[in-house]
């Protein structure tokens, strides 16, 4: 499964049946996968699908139970050490040290990175021009505002140059409009072709990235651009519900024939059906019947939160049918 990564571009990852087992518990099933040179992907599941355990191994730090897999053209079963030298990685937790100034977070991380001594001037300033504080390098870290912070974790990340670049959660608890400006960074840097990997929770972040890998219960169960994966994995319909109440609204919703579900989006409803036209008459019918007055209920091109949720559901229930067949 390439996902419609395109033809003939340098690859940066590549993941051929990776799994990890830990006793019993397999934690990453057989993801195979491949990220081109200077793209940004975004790896997508919920808590415990694999996310971290995937990222670990392709940042050598934690060798797989089966299958192969390279990082910027190291083999991450061999060469782990080689792999740690060339990529860059920043968590959701920030970690850098609050009691150093800014300019002392760099210098500290430059001994780290072992930046040569001719190079570090120049990579300070990058730092601090990139992050937007060369007026706050001596401020102490812990002073910073979180969007400042997370700008100067990417930018110590980013000190040796690495051309593979790790982002777990790493706009987690930051404002949107600092989160917006985070990724403008993060496009620059795609742009100088730098290959991003990002684990997000946010939906509207998934919609910036180049294409996108849902990972559940440690297997890929969808990989594409955001624009597939709404037009192309989306087997049923989504209707925009407006109307009175709408908290109250969902479980007269729920409780509807031909609603496969339902879930509250902002302040409407959004219900995914089989047939969504079929659903409009009897939908409006049951809602002014419950005294939820509704003034507007339209089919929508799906989010990729509908997506996600429908595909989970998918994967499910087919888990299930299989578990009863082989009983």
């Amino acid at each position: 499964m390439n996902g419609d990564l395109p033809g003939k571009l340098p690859l940066a990852v590549t993941l051929k049946e990776l799994s990890r087992r830990f006793g019993d518990f397999v934690a990453v099933d057989r993801v195979s996968l491949e990220v081109a040179k200077g793209e940004i992907f975004g790896f997508l599941g919920p808590n415990g699908a694999g996310k971290s355990t995937t990222i670990r191994m392709l940042c050598g730090l934690l060798q797989p139970t089966s299958g192969t897999g390279t990082v910027a053209g190291f083999d991450i079963k061999t060469q782990p050490e080689a792999i740690k030298q060339n990529i860059g990685y920043m968590s959701q937790k920030f970690s850098l040290y609050e009691d150093l100034t800014v300019e002392e977070n760099i210098d500290f991380y430059s001994g780290i990175y072992r930046i040569p001594r001719e190079k570090k001037a120049a990579r300070k300033a990058w730092v601090l021009k990139m992050a937007g504080l060369e007026p706050h390098r001596r401020m102490r870290t812990a002073l910073l505002p979180g969007g400042w912070k997370q700008r100067l974790s990417l930018g110590c990340a980013m000190l040796h140059e690495p051309p593979v670049l790790f982002l777990d959660e790493p706009t987690s608890g930051v404002d949107p409009v600092s989160r917006r400006s985070f990724w403008d960074l993060i496009y620059e840097l795609a742009g100088a072709g730098v290959t991003i990997f990002v684990t997000t929770h946010y939906m509207e972040e998934a919609e910036y990235c180049d294409r996108l890998g849902l990972i559940y219960r440690g297997r890929i169960i969808a990989l594409g651009t955001p624009g597939v994966l709404k037009s192309r994995f989306m087997r049923e319909q989504v209707l925009q519900v407006s109307c009175g109440s709408p908290q109250e609204a969902l479980s007269v919703v729920e409780a509807l024939a031909g609603v496969k579900e339902a879930a509250l989006f902002g302040k409407d409803l959004h219900v995914i059906a089989v047939d969504a036209e079929a659903l409009r008459g009897p939908l409006a019918a049951a809602l002014e019947s419950a005294g939820h007055a509704v003034t507007r209920i339209e089919r929508i091109v799906p989010s990729l939160e509908d997506v996600f949720v429908s595909l989970i559901e998918q994967h499910d229930r087919e888990e299930g049918t299989q578990q009863e067949f082989a009983q």
